[in-house]
This record gives structure tokens, sequence and C-alpha cells, in this order.
């Protein structure tokens, strides 16, 4: 079965992470994968695993952008010729649409703010072959905004173990080896709501560091007003490495999807401290962190004194279930675009 996956950016998001994962596992299900995307250090570790990437400009929401991402999108459909074209959120399924008019369009709908819930089902509904998103609490949002049919596969990692110590990432930071560390791995938007953080991390006390991997629009402003012991990592390549190098991740988001970096920070067994929104409640059901209040800082605070100043307590909530794994998350994929094919 050929299968290209469609999708913005191929950069350090989750969504990039689970397509780089899982067009690079497609072998081992029979699948011969490819990407299309607007490039980024993800599409560089696929093409170096020799599997064909496809540059496409990205969309950013103009009639002239759709136009020309489909343009480079049907340019690869005609290269490449899948048999089903699995396109990673809205735009990515509308310019996928376009591109490959005859050929089943399967959605991975990894969220979207609440307010754009609606516009996201009218254009899926004319767009999608199926519908699958990553969490029980987005399939809820798109049904309660009249989409019926809607498949649910949780998000999965794909671990891999870490390439520098412990010792050796803090060194290249600058960080002592015996300071308490928490990660933020989230990009600087809106979204992620590090100014909630920031006001969390003046009530944390003591020598602990706070390091924000990721970058955005909001980097400037969140830089000029950051209190002491924030560390601005920019985007990074490395967010095992991280993992393995800090103590706690924290994420104070005011919606998620299904969050792949609280995936891979469960698989380092690393506790988290997380905003109680739908999404990253799926993923600590089992266990694994501690939920505070959206938007919340004092509670936010609390629970990052807590887990810092204890290795104990970061024990204790760093024991959880475990998230699905790569093979149920492929296996699940497989079964559903075959079963797509199989009904045209």
């Amino acid at each position: 079965m050929r299968v290209l996956h469609v999708i913005s950016e191929m950069g350090a998001g989750g969504a990039e992470a689970l397509v780089a994962g899982m067009a690079l596992a497609g072998g081992d299900v029979g699948w011969e994968s490819a990407v299309a995307s607007g490039g980024g250090f993800r599409a560089d570790e696929v093409s170096r695993a020799g599997l064909p990437v496809f540059d496409v400009p990205v969309a950013r929401r103009s009639p002239l952008g759709v136009a020309r991402a489909a343009w480079a999108t049907r340019a690869a459909v005609r290269r490449f010729a899948p048999d089903v074209v699995v396109a990673h959120n809205v735009s990515a399924s509308l310019v996928a649409r376009i591109a490959a008019p005859r050929r089943p369009v399967v959605t991975v709908f990894h969220g979207v703010a609440d307010a754009d819930v609606a516009g996201a089902v009218r254009v899926l509904r004319r767009v999608s072959t199926v519908v699958v998103t990553v969490a029980e609490a987005a399939a809820r949002r798109l049904r309660d905004a009249g989409l019926r049919s809607v498949v649910v596969i949780p998000n999965a990692v794909f671990p891999s173990p870490p390439t520098t110590d412990r010792a050796t990432v803090r060194a290249r930071i600058g960080t002592p080896p015996d300071v308490p560390v928490a990660l933020c791995p989230a990009r600087l938007e809106p979204q992620k709501r590090h100014d909630v953080l920031l006001d969390a991390w003046e009530q944390v006390p003591g020598d602990a560091e706070l390091w924000l991997a990721g970058d955005g629009s909001l980097r400037a402003a969140l830089e000029a007003g950051a209190p002491p012991r924030v560390r601005f990592l920019g985007t990074r390549t490395d967010v095992r490495d991280l993992l393995e190098a800090a103590d706690v991740t924290v994420l104070t988001s005011d919606w998620e999807g299904m969050p792949i970096a609280l995936l891979e920070s469960l698989a380092a067994h690393r506790p988290i401290v997380a905003s109680d929104v739908d999404g990253v409640r799926e993923v600590l059901a089992g266990g694994g962190g501690v939920l505070v209040p959206r938007r919340n800082p004092e509670q936010t605070a609390k629970a990052l004194r807590a887990l810092l100043n204890s290795p104990a307590a970061r024990s204790v909530a760093a024991s959880h279930d475990g998230p699905a794994g790569a093979h149920t998350l492929m296996k699940s994929y497989d079964e559903l675009l075959r079963t797509v094919l199989e009904g045209r």
C-alpha cells in the first residue's frame, strides 16, 4: 500500500513527529511511504532513510497559498501515485483533496481551538473520506459540531534512546549537575500559554531552572518579561536528550489534542505538571504526573515546587501505566487505511 502523508511543515511539533514516525515505520506493516510538506528537520530524517520527500509551500490559510500548495501536492501525487493520502490537520486535508480528487483522503485531526471547531467541521465534511482524531476529547468536539463519523486512534511515540548523557547535556546548556530543572517542550505560541508558566515560575524559589525548548512568534515578548532562571533554548532536535537531563516536564496549554511531548516525557519516565485540559487529561489518565487548573499560576507553581524539591515525589509522580505503543498505533492505522481502500 502506497501512503502519502501531507502536512504543512516537518519541524519540531507533535504532528510532525507522528508523521515522521509513521513514515519510517510504515515498512513494518507493508507501506511504501512518502511525505509532502514545507520541509524541516524531520523531513530531512525521512529523506535520509531513503523515503521520497516532496517540497510543498505552506498554505498559510490564504486562497493563493492553498492553490500553490495544492499544485505542488498534485505533482507529488503524480510522481508517487499513492493508494491513499493521509493529511494531517484541516488545511492539509483541503490541499490534499484538491490535489488528489479521486483518491481517498484520510484526515488526522490533531486539534484546533474551540472557536475554530465549527469551521474545521465544515471543511472536513467536504474533503475527508475518513476523519481520525488523536484523542477522545477531540472526537467529542467534532461530533458535537455535527461531524458524526469519527475514528479515534490515540497518539503514540516511536521511542528512541538518548544520544547524550545527562551531564553532557547540562554542561552544554551551562546548567550545574545538581540544579533541579523543569522542561517545557512547546512552541512559543499563544495556545501554549507560556505567560502562565512564567508567572508560576516567579513563585518557584531556589536555584531551579526552567528550560523552554521551542520557538515562535511570542519569543521576544516572553524573553523581555521572563523572570530569572529561565533559559530559552530555541527550536531543538534533541528533545529526548533534554528529557534525560531534566527532572520535570511542564505544559500550561489552553488546549491540546494529545500532546506528543507529554507522551515522550512518559516514555522517558519524567513526571509531568500540566494544565487539566481534555487531551492532557487523557495522557495522564493512567498516572505519570499532576494535573493543575488551566490558567492557574499558583497551582502550577505549587506542583512544580513539590516535584522539583523532592526526588521521592518525582519517582511517585512518574509512575504510570504507560502510553499506547507505536506497534499498536501502526496496526490501527494500517487496518483503517486498508478498510478505506477496500470500500472504494
